[in-house]
């Protein structure tokens, strides 16, 4: 059995995070989501991966190489050009359509293929799964999962038969339009067949092209409905809610990094914490080389990465600080993410560096005036006295 993961997509819906990072590299507990991935199929012993990669690109190239760290070989599949003065371009050609151009470049698909989407964690049994997939005689299968209905419409939906052969496939349906509240996860099992239904050098979707393809045709397609382990990160939201569950300890074997310096409190090396006046409440997890002034207050679940620097007065409650973020004095994130020059609540409403600079800007001239006003007044009442 082979695998691929797809990786070439923007992940404007994760922004600004995906503003330097592909979505694939955006981490938990510190580590990229894909890694977890690609963990997890050595897992099952599946060590020959293909990943179709365009934005961004060289992140994940360099940080993965060519898998050696993980025990498996890794193959990259790069979907854009080279115009003639060396400029790479992007030029995503959709998640079917990078298959394709995998299969006529060296015919990778030539084995039942696992492919996943490479922004979620799972704990999937692939075993189990690929003997169902081989006992059906399937085609194509998709393992899916129940979600309430009101998150269809963020989801492939799956309409399929009592004996689970897909009848019908809806690409994030609206909640009135949904026929079923079984989703696709981005987990499918191909045989080697399928590439023969996919166009050649077109932007080809599997969601909303070569599934609905698949039912009409009335191939063999099957869908899974498993009860497994799947963090998703499709938004801001779920990313801060999933960063959010991890820390808690509330999903299976994804510990807390670093050195436990104290109950709920986990520390990276050579970080520096002026206890007068600070309070931290776990859980709660501050990467190395981190400093954290005295009269700071953390409340967790709350992760600060590695180089950050807390300022005195500064308030941190149940939010994610990428690496090297420096905190302003008397600066208040909550239910934040941090990441450079931007912070963003758990809604996705972004906020510019920029932005806090003028309030404390603002913050001071009001203090300046009130202090000015204060002492006219205080002036007035010394000459009335007189």
């Amino acid at each position: 059995m082979k695998a691929m993961i797809l990786a070439a997509g923007k992940g404007t819906r994760v922004r600004p995070l995906t503003y330097d990072l592909p979505k694939p590299m955006i981490p938990i507990l510190g580590k990229p989501v894909m890694a977890y991935i690609i963990e997890h199929l050595a897992k099952y012993g599946i060590n020959e991966i293909m990943v179709n990669v365009s934005y961004l690109h060289e992140k994940i190239e360099d940080y993965f190489g060519e898998g050696d760290q993980y025990g498996v070989q890794i193959g990259y599949s790069f979907e854009g050009y080279t115009r003639d003065d060396g400029e790479v371009v992007a030029q995503a050609l959709g998640s079917a359509g990078g298959m394709k151009k995998i299969q006529e470049f060296g015919g990778f698909f030539d084995d039942t293929t696992i492919v996943l989407c490479g922004d979620a964690v799972i704990n999937l049994d692939i075993k189990s799964a690929l003997f169902e997939h081989r006992r059906k005689g399937a085609l194509a299968s998709v393992v899916c999962r129940e979600v309430p209905w009101d998150k269809v419409s963020s989801y492939g939906v799956v309409v399929s038969e009592p004996d689970g052969r897909i009848k019908q496939f809806q690409e994030k349906p609206s909640r009135a339009e949904a026929l079923s509240n079984f989703v696709s996860t981005g987990i499918y099992i191909f045989e080697p067949e399928v590439l023969d239904l996919i166009p050649a050098d077109t932007v080809f979707d599997i969601g909303s092209q070569l599934f609905p393809l698949l039912a009409e045709k009335g191939l063999p397609f099957y869908a899974q409905k498993r009860s497994f382990s799947w963090i998703d990160i499709g938004s801001v939201t779920d990313y801060w809610e999933v960063s959010q569950s991890v820390m808690m300890g509330e999903v299976a074997h994804m510990d807390m990094p670093g050195l436990q310096h104290s109950d709920g409190l986990w520390v990276g090396l050579n970080t520096r914490i002026d206890w007068e006046g600070t309070t931290i409440e776990g859980p709660v997890y501050i990467g190395s080389g981190c400093k954290i002034e005295a009269g700071s207050t953390i409340i967790g679940p709350t992760w600060i990465g590695h180089g950050s620097h807390v300022c005195a007065g500064a308030r941190i409650v149940r939010s994610v600080l990428f690496e090297y973020t420096r905190v302003l004095h008397n600066v208040n994130f909550e239910e934040m993410i941090v990441f450079k020059e931007y912070s963003v609540n758990r809604a996705g409403e972004m906020k510019h560096i920029s932005e806090y600079a003028r309030d404390e800007w603002t913050n001071a001239r009001d203090r300046r005036n009130k202090r000015r006003t204060e002492s006219v007044s205080e002036a007035s009442k010394k000459e009335e006295v007189v």
